[in-house]
């Protein structure tokens, strides 16, 4: 394959698998147990790459606001965005556990977090990343100042007070000239190394309105993270307004794929050779698929896309990486140990929890015992160590 053989421009390629046995032989065979039990899984020193920390209200942000923008939301009564990919009374939105009677919102509470996932998982390094939809806000202005008193507000209440902790950085995703001021704002701080977008948008990511973005984002070395939900003002599916949160729920994996496609084919891996892509909260298991079209596709219409030299899956496995959760595994493990290997590369999930959502009940079910020893590993530390560059004595 071309990816093996040519080094590319300011990554490394992410390499193939070598575990013996991931793959199971057809046939339903008996699949031998490549893990220990649960209760001795490998937890200590992980990295948890989807972590959310809430705003509990607008008011919150008030020491972070200029005294013009304090006055305005006082007088108009504006409660902060109030969109948001989570509805409270959703099971998958909160695990039982995150909410306390008479407490703080779910996922506005340091010491719970602390209590639920950095304690249990004996975690290195956990990224907040906080959903605060600003992209809904139609004021530029207004969503611009939103934007920087979100992230100074992570920096004091949650950063200064956890070493443990890094975060995204929040950005009005729709001026993309404001989104890249913030971005040199505080890019320089070393607990921001990922710039947060919202998976929904006005445009495909790989337009050029976007840019300046992405030229921010490699100018402080931060990482892009694409993150489920977003509150752009149009429909979440192709085909116009669902009906049920179900189908928004569900349907939010075709607009990752749908972000994946542009960047490639507009390209924005030819334009940012360094350019790192987190997708986070979208699930992983389209991706053999997706890369299996694109490459054929490719083929036959590369001359629609001459900026495009190389095999769509080859610039997915250098710049791409994807969390675990929420998984959505087939019911077979060794199902999904033959989409692993069909994804060509040990090197392109991310562990994450996505606290306080729910998708599993105790701490060791958020990394599949299916994976052998070796794969778990990467996942839960040397994946994401490597693509946020931490250990190298940045962080």
């Amino acid at each position: 394959m071309a990816w093996r053989q040519r080094p590319p421009r300011g990554l490394t390629p992410s390499r193939p698998l070598r575990y013996r046995g991931l793959q199971e032989p057809p046939g339903g065979a008996t699949m031998e147990r490549t893990t220990p039990p649960p209760s001795r899984l490998p937890l200590a020193g992980a990295i948890d790459c989807d972590v959310h920390a809430v705003v509990p209200s607008v008011e919150t942000l008030f020491p972070y606001l200029p005294e013009y923008w304090r006055e305005s939301i006082a007088q108009s009564g504006f409660k902060g965005p109030v969109d948001t990919p989570y509805p409270p009374g959703v099971p998958t939105s909160v695990r039982p556990d995150a909410r306390e009677p008479g407490g703080p919102p779910p996922g506005s509470d340091l010491g719970l977090l602390r209590r639920h996932v950095l304690d249990p998982w004996s975690v290195r390094y956990a990224l907040l990343n906080c959903v605060y939809a600003v992209e809904s806000v139609h004021n530029p202005y207004a969503a611009a100042a939103l934007a920087s008193a979100v992230n100074d507000w992570l920096r004091e209440a949650w950063l200064r007070r956890e070493p443990r902790l890094r975060a995204s950085i929040v950005v009005p995703v729709q001026q993309p000239d404001l989104a890249a001021e913030e971005i040199d704002r505080v890019g320089g701080d070393p607990g921001f190394v990922q710039v947060l977008l919202p998976v929904r948008s006005e445009a495909p990511y790989g337009n050029r309105r976007y840019w300046p973005i992405y030229e921010a984002a490699v100018r402080h070395d931060l990482v892009v993270g694409i993150h489920f939900g977003g509150a752009p003002g149009n429909p979440p599916t192709p085909c116009g307004w669902p009906s049920t949160y179900l189908e928004e729920f569900v349907g939010m994996a075709s607009v990752f794929q749908s972000q994946v496609i542009s960047l490639v084919a507009e390209g924005v891996f030819e334009r940012f050779p360094t350019l790192r892509v987190a997708l986070l909260e979208g699930g992983f298991t389209w991706l053999p698929s997706l890369m299996w079209r694109l490459d054929k596709e490719w083929k036959g219409l590369r001359r629609e896309v001459p900026w495009v030299r190389r095999l769509p899956s080859e610039y997915i496995r250098e710049h791409v990486r994807l969390s675990l959760q929420p998984l959505d595994a087939p019911p077979d493990p060794r199902h999904l140990l033959q989409i692993v290997e069909q994804m060509g590369s040990d090197e392109l999930l991310l562990f994450a929890t996505d606290y306080p959502h729910w998708h599993f009940d105790a701490p060791e079910e958020a990394l599949p015992a299916v994976l052998p020893e070796g794969l778990q590993r990467k996942v839960l530390v040397e994946n994401a160590r490597a693509f946020y560059r931490w250990g190298d004595g940045s962080a």
